[in-house]
């Protein structure tokens, strides 16, 4: 029987070792610094560059490039709103070809799903006097917007999980 997620589970175990550090690494940079590096953006695609053809069937790697461009193209346009900060959009693209097109309403699901866990989380322990001391030089307490890149990582890694254990 096939399970409900289009990324074999196979595919995402291998993903999962590489792509879980540059998703913590971009959360916790945003939270500190409002900043998602570049260097962390170019990793994750760096990683999709080299896993993916080990992961997925050459064809579905190849078709899944298409993805970023798309998100990349949408996330510049949402960046010229002011809707998202550029590196959110870069992010996000960098993340596109990880999930199968076919995935595309569980993939919206997950990012409500992680937006909302991510902004509750992120503002209710800023509330948690300790919490908050011992992160006292994070740029995001300081700030109104959001650190997207919070919830990215959050969808990146549900994503992921969820494939795996979806047999």
């Amino acid at each position: 029987m096939q399970g409900l997620i289009a990324t074999p589970a196979p595919a995402a175990l291998w993903f999962l070792p590489f792509a879980v550090p540059v998703a913590l690494w971009v959360a916790w940079s945003d939270m500190k610094f409002m900043k998602i590096p570049n260097k962390a953006v170019m990793a994750l695609v760096g990683v999709y560059l080299v896993v993916g053809p080990i992961a997925l069937p050459l064809e579905d790697w190849a078709w899944r490039w298409l993805h970023l461009a798309v998100v990349l193209v949408t996330g510049f346009v949402m960046n010229l709103g002011r809707l998202i900060g550029a590196g959110d959009a870069k992010f996000a693209a960098a993340m596109a070809p990880f999930f199968a097109l076919a995935d595309l309403r569980l993939a919206l699901a997950l990012l409500a799903a992680s937006l909302i866990g991510a902004f509750t989380s992120h503002r209710g322990l800023g509330l948690v006097p300790p919490f908050r001391n011992a992160t006292a030089d994070w740029e995001s307490w300081r700030r109104r917007d959001f650190p997207m890149g919070l919830a990215l990582s959050g969808m990146l890694i549900l994503y992921l999980l969820l494939a795996v254990f979806d047999a």
